[in-house]
């Protein structure tokens, strides 16, 4: 299943940290971020509580920043 982490990387913007920062933050390399946001490597449940941390808000909303499906766009031809 893969993950779209748009909203996670809008409100890192939004916070006006670089995405280097941000990897640090959480306790991890900006390569291994890369790799989650790609869907390569999954968010660890810490790395997770600590974004949410950063973000100053509940852990409730965990969900709108890790756990969005990417939507598959419909081809026709």
């Amino acid at each position: 299943m893969n993950y779209d982490y748009s909203k996670l990387k809008g409100k890192i913007r939004e916070l006006g940290i670089t995405q280097n920062e941000y990897a640090r933050y959480i306790g991890i390399t900006e390569q291994s971020l890369i790799l989650r946001f790609k869907n390569k490597r999954r968010f660890r449940q810490e790395e997770m509580q600590k974004t949410m941390e950063l973000f100053d808000e509940p852990i409730k909303n965990v969900h709108i920043y890790f756990f969005t499906q990417k939507v598959q766009k419909n081809r026709t031809n």
